[in-house]
């Protein structure tokens, strides 16, 4: 399980990469076509479609990367409240209710992606392409997300109860 959970962890090192580098390319079209109106009276008409796009793309790209980092949004107050042994129980559940609720949304995610590819919906703005181009990312993630909180679950089952170290950034 170690081994799957180690290149399940590059994965998610080369998605978060890949965040990067299209928020890289994304900073570099915003700023030229900046430059391009101000100076040409011209510029990008599609940039910033394609600027909300790439902000969709990256926090899907990322979500598992800062999950498996302990980085997520997380209310973490109570754990340092409660006893040791509750709080590693409390991390337990939360990591199947995580992973319950991350087959959920793949299911409809995917539900989402294929009937908008069998219906032909578009997207029509500056840019048009086929909707499901857009849709397709998510089920992507949740089942991501999903395989992360597996793995965060197998983690916790096989460790000492005690609170994880990213559980708690409070005092």
């Amino acid at each position: 399980m170690n081994r799957l959970s180690n290149a399940f962890g590059r994965l998610l090192n080369a998605l978060a990469t890949a965040a990067a580098l299209t928020l890289l390319a994304m900073v570099v079209m915003v700023t030229a076509d900046i430059i391009l109106r101000n100076l040409t009276r011209t510029g990008f008409p599609w940039a910033n479609e394609v600027s909300e796009y790439a902000l969709y793309v990256i926090t899907l790209l990322t979500a598992p990367w800062l999950l498996r980092r302990g980085q997520h949004v997380r209310i973490d107050l109570v754990l340092t409240l409660v006893p040791v042994r509750v709080a590693w129980v409390m991390e337990a559940a939360s990591d199947v209710l995580g992973f319950v609720v991350c087959l959920v949304m793949l299911r409809y995610g995917l539900k989402m992606t294929i009937d908008s590819a069998v219906m032909g919906s578009i997207t029509i703005k500056n840019l048009v392409f086929p909707e499901w181009w857009l849709l397709w990312p998510l089920p992507l993630c949740f089942a991501l997300l999903a395989a992360e909180f597996a793995f965060r679950f197998d983690r916790v089952i096989h460790s000492e109860p005690g609170r994880r170290v990213e559980a708690t950034s409070v005092g």
